[in-house]
C-alpha cells in the first residue's frame, strides 16, 4: 500500500512510523507490528504505532531518524507492507520456557536486536527469559561471540594489549583514570572504552570526558592507542558489541542484570577491542553488586572460563566494594580527585591502592614484574602517570596542562556536619549515589558528593561529614532534603541508627 509521508520532528529509539488505525487494518497490522518502508531502492524496518486524529487516511508520519536514513522528504511517497516476525521470534519463545538455545539461534537473536528487527516487548521477553532461567557456559559464550562479530572489532599488529573492567556497582570507581596512562607508561596497549552511567553518578566515560573529548571512532582509539599507549573513550560512540547497548536499554527499567548478560557485555567488549590481558575487578561487600566473597569467587570464576573459551587470558580482582573508593563521587570531582592524585603522587588510601594493585596485576599477568603493584607504584610516583595521563588528554582533544584546582566543580554546596561525637559506622553506596544524582550528575558534570569521612573515622560533633555540589539551586535543595531524610554517612556513638529519621529543620 502506498502512502504520502509526514516527517514527524522527532528521534525515537528504533525506527518509527505512525498510521491512522483504518490505514493499519486496511493492511493488516495492529500497534507494535513490524513493517517494511520501501522508497526508491531503500528500505527499512519500523515499528507501527497508531494515531487518533492526527493524520488523514493514506498518510503516514516517519519519525525524523527513519526519513534520514532512507533518503525521505515531506510529501514524497513510500510503499509500506506488513512484515512477519523475525524467526528469532521463536527462539525467543523457545528460551521463555525454559530451552538452551543453539549457537545459531543466538547469532539470530543477537543480529535481530542489532539491526531493530525485534520489537520492545520481543526484547524485554528476551532478557527476562535469560534473567529468570538463565544460560549456561555455552550460550553465554555464543552470545558473547555474536556481540563480537555484530559489531565493529579492533585489531593491532604490534604491541601487547591490555585491558580492564569493573562491573560496578560501587560509586566513585574512578581508578581507570590512573590505571590506563600507568600501563601506557610501561610501553603497554590499553583500549579502554568505558561506559556512561545508567544509575550511578559517573560512568568512567562521563569522568574522562571533563577533560578530553570521549566520543571517539574506532579508527581513532586505535590511531590513539597506537600512538601514546592508551585511550579512555566512550564505548557508545562505537558500534563496537552494539547488541549490549540495545539490552542494558531494556534491563534499566526492569533494575535486573541477568548474569549471562553481564558476562557476555564485559567480555564482548574486551574481546572486540583485541586485548589480549584482561583483569575485571568485582567489588563484594554490602551495598555493591556481589554480596560476599564466596558469590564474587563464583563470578570470578565464570569470567576466567569465557575467557579461556574466547581466547583470553583474565584474571579477576574481588575487590572491597562496601563504601565508595575514594572520597569524591559525581564526573567533575572525581576528574579533579583523580588528577590531584596524579600531581601530588598520592590520595585516597582505596583510590590509589585499588588503582596500582589493578595496574600491578596486568603487569604480573605480561611478565612486566614480579612484584607488579610495586611496579606500578614506582611509575606513579615517579611522574610517570601524569606525564602520560596528559599525553592521552591531549591525544583525545583535551588540555594537557589543566590543574586539578582548574576543574569546574558546581557553586552551590552545603555541607552535612556529624550530629555527635562518635565514629562513622557505615557508608551507604545507594545513598551517596541517589544524594549526587539528585545533585544533578551526571548530567551536571559539576554536581556530586564529597566525603570528608568514611566508615573506622572518628569524629567530632560539628565535623563535616560531607559535601554536597550542584550546579543548580534547585538540584542543592534537593539533594539535601534526600541526604537528611537517608543520611549516606552514619556516625555512632552506643546507638548504631534510628529508624525511623526525623529531623527537625
Amino acid at each position: 500500500m502506498k502512502f504520502k509521508v509526514k516527517i514527524i520532528p522527532i528521534r525515537s529509539v528504533r525506527p518509527t512510523v505512525i498510521m491512522t488505525k483504518s490505514d493499519a487494518d486496511e493492511i493488516g497490522v495492529f500497534e507494535g507490528d513490524r513493517v517494511r518502508i520501501l522508497f526508491g531502492r531503500k528500505s527499512s524496518t519500523a515499528t507501527v504505532q497508531i494515531a487518533l486524529g492526527f493524520l488523514e487516511r493514506g498518510v503516514i508520519g516517519v519519525c525524523l531518524n527513519c526519513a534520514e536514513n532512507l533518503g525521505i522528504e515531506d510529501g514524497e511517497e513510500i510503499e509500506v507492507l506488513p512484515v512477519p516476525k523475525p524467526a528469532s521470534f521463536e527462539y525467543i519463545r523457545k528460551k521463555l520456557e525454559g530451552k538452551k538455545l543453539t549457537r545459531e539461534e543466538i547469532y539470530e537473536i543477537v543480529k535481530d536486536i542489532v539491526n531493530d528487527a525485534l520489537t520492545e516487548v520481543e526484547l524485554t521477553a528476551f532478557v527476562i527469559s535469560s534473567y529468570v532461567y538463565g544460560m549456561d557456559m555455552d550460550e553465554i559464550e555464543w552470545m558473547t561471540k555474536a556481540m563480537i562479530e555484530t559489531g565493529e572489532t579492533i585489531e593491532f599488529e604490534e604491541g601487547i594489549v591490555v585491558d580492564k573492567h569493573s562491573i560496578g556497582g560501587v560509586p566513585g570507581n574512578k581508578i581507570s583514570l590512573i590505571v590506563v596512562p600507568t600501563i601506557a607508561s610501561a610501553g603497554l596497549l590499553i583500549p579502554k572504552t568505558a561506559s556512561r552511567a545508567i544509575t550511578s553518578a559517573s560512568g568512567t566515560a562521563d569522568t574522562m570526558e571533563v577533560l578530553a573529548n570521549v566520543n571517539l571512532s574506532v579508527e581513532e582509539i586505535k590511531e590513539i592507542t597506537l600512538r601514546v599507549g592508551g585511550v579512555i573513550a566512550w564505548g557508545g560512540a562505537t558500534n563496537i558489541a552494539p547488541a549490549d547497548d540495545k539490552i542494558i536499554r531494556v534491563e534499566y527499567p526492569l533494575a535486573i542484570d541477568p548474569r549471562s548478560q553481564l558476562l557476555a557485555s564485559v567480555m564482548a567488549k574486551k574481546g572486540a577491542v583485541g586485548a589480549e590481558y584482561v583483569v575485571i575487578d568485582v567489588p563484594v561487600g554490602e551495598g555493591s553488586k556481589v554480596p560476599n566473597v564466596e558469590d564474587g569467587k563464583k563470578l570470578a570464576n565464570d569470567f576466567v572460563e569465557l575467557g579461556r573459551r574466547l581466547g583470553l587470558n583474565v584474571t579477576c580482582a574481588l575487590t572491597y566494594g562496601g563504601q565508595p573508593v575514594g572520597r569524591a563521587v559525581g564526573p567533575a570531582l572525581e576528574a579533579w580527585e583523580a588528577l590531584k592524585a596524579m600531581e601530588e603522587r598520592k590520595g585516597a588510601k582505596s583510590f590509589i591502592e585499588k588503582s596500582l594493585g589493578i595496574s600491578g596485576i596486568l603487569f604480573e599477568m605480561v611478565g612486566k614484574a614480579l612484584n607488579g603493584y610495586e611496579y606500578a607504584k614506582q611509575i606513579f610516583e615517579s611522574g610517570k602517570t601524569l606525564e602520560k595521563f596528559k599525553e592521552i588528554v591531549e591525544a583525545q582533544g583535551g588540555n594537557p596542562n589543566v590543574k586539578s584546582d582548574e576543574v569546574p566543580i558546581g557553586d552551590k554546596t552545603y555541607d552535612v556536619l556529624s550530629p555527635i561525637d562518635g565514629a562513622v559506622s557505615r557508608v551507604y553506596n545507594d545513598r551517596v549515589v541517589r544524594v549526587a544524582r539528585a545533585a544533578g550528575a551526571p548530567k551536571d558534570k559539576g554536581a556530586g558528593v564529597l566525603l570528608f569521612k568514611k566508615s573506622g573515622f572518628h569524629v567530632k560533633k560539628g565535623d563535616i561529614l560531607f559535601r554536597i555540589y550542584a550546579e543548580k539551586e534547585w538540584k542543592l535543595d534537593k539533594a539535601v532534603e534526600i541526604a537528611l531524610k537517608e543520611p549516606p554517612v552514619i556516625v555512632s556513638g552506643m546507638i548504631l541508627e534510628r529508624y525511623p529519621y526525623h529531623r527537625v529543620m
